[in-house]
């Protein structure tokens, strides 16, 4: 605090003497700070304790100097900074239009660091960040943190969220959680595996309103979009049709209640939070260099070529385990082999010609050949296609 009424600041409060030009402020500082594991504390404190032995004990002089082993450094942790893009206080509306119109605060992290910069600038590297203001009574304020993650998090739209149960999800996750779904339903097509159809949750997703967060926030319109268009999707568009429904994530907003009273700055205490952020795996580090060197790209290149070599070999073995296994046959049973192939060539050339009878020749009396349905004899592509040759011939006979 600064210049407050309580403070005096060197004026006698008996004197009619108001000369003075001091205005009442006061400052607030937001700190943030990354908790330790525990396990690391206990390492610290382990190392710290056996340096302390090592430097206690006694030690013979001697002309030649020790050779100590370098200390490792230990990794950058990161700042407050880091973890968040943006960071705005929302002031007391009435207060701050008694105050003036300069009450607003607000930071941006830069989009991008100088180039060849080995560290980050001051703006975008800290982790304390303090404002100052003029004020001399109570200030209500909401500080808004503005979450910065990568691979960047959205928030779900509330049919999407219904469909994947996720809420929030980066756009690879949502991607593939609707695939997964996908699959789960059985909703892919049999002749194209690239289409897939629309179930009652799939054709419940429209598209989400408008985030109040994004900074240009597209027109409302009263015609809802539809995710899948159609009645049957294209695995391939399922980014597209995921698009509108990734909003950005709503920022973080912490209540504070800025104190200028003397009472309070008697035994000031500060205000805590506990706010959760992602951090990077500490493999990705160990990993980076493996997959940044460059014979990583010629090892890749080498696993796909011996993928392709045992496919070629599979398909060989395959094919001559057909072969072994025809001649084989041919020749335990030759007369038997011959009669089996002719048949069941001649009914499948009855099928391909639509010159069968009800199934092919075989006996269609069966439990099989009555049920119908999506997952029937009559759902195949072998069946629809003898029933257009039918219907073909008998158009042409008529």
């Amino acid at each position: 605090m600064e210049d407050q009424f309580w403070q005096n600041n060197g004026l006698n409060v008996d004197t009619f003497d108001f000369s003075s030009n001091l205005e009442s402020s006061y400052r607030v500082k937001i700190e943030g700070r990354l908790l330790d594991d525990e396990y690391e504390l206990e390492a610290e404190e382990e190392e710290r304790k056996a340096n302390e032995n090592d430097g206690d004990g006694d030690k013979m002089e001697t002309d030649t100097p020790s050779k100590t082993k370098p200390k490792p450094q230990p990794a950058k942790r990161p700042r407050l900074s880091h973890f968040f893009k943006a960071l705005t206080v929302d002031f007391d509306r009435q207060k701050s239009r008694r105050q003036g119109p300069d009450t607003n605060v607000e930071w941006k992290k830069p989009d991008r660091t100088p180039a060849g910069a080995a560290n980050l600038p001051a703006m975008a590297d800290f982790d304390e960040f303090t404002f100052k203001r003029n004020g001399d009574e109570n200030m209500n304020i909401t500080i808004n943190l503005f979450r910065h993650e990568d691979p960047e998090r959205f928030e779900l739209s509330p049919e999407l969220a219904e469909l994947i149960d996720m809420r929030e999800a980066t756009r690879q996750e949502a991607v593939m959680a609707v695939w997964e779904y996908i699959k789960l339903m059985n909703l892919q097509e049999d002749e194209e595996k690239r289409n897939f159809r629309c179930d009652d949750l799939l054709r419940k997703v429209r598209s989400a309103s408008p985030s109040p967060y994004s900074p240009n926030p597209p027109r409302i319109t009263n015609t809802p979009l539809q995710v899948i268009p159609r009645e049957t999707g294209y695995i391939p568009h399922l980014n597209e049709y995921l698009t509108p429904h990734l909003r950005p994530l709503p920022p973080i907003k912490l209540p504070y209640t800025i104190r200028v009273d003397e009472d309070f700055h008697k035994s000031p205490t500060p205000t805590i939070y506990d706010v959760r952020v992602a951090v990077d795996d500490p493999l990705r580090a160990k990993l980076l260099p493996f997959v940044n060197n460059p014979q990583y790209a010629a090892m890749l290149k080498e696993v796909a070529g011996l993928d392709e070599q045992l496919a070629t070999m599979i398909q060989a073995v395959a094919h001559s385990k057909a072969k072994h296994t025809f001649l084989h046959s041919m020749e335990t049973d030759p007369v038997g082999f011959v009669r089996s192939w002719l048949s069941s060539q001649k009914r499948d050339l009855e099928v391909i010609m639509g010159e069968a009878t009800r199934g092919g020749g075989e006996d269609a009396s069966g439990d099989e050949w009555r049920r119908g349905g999506r997952d029937s004899v009559w759902a195949t592509a072998n069946a629809r296609e003898s029933v257009n040759v039918l219907l073909a011939k008998q158009v042409l006979r008529g």
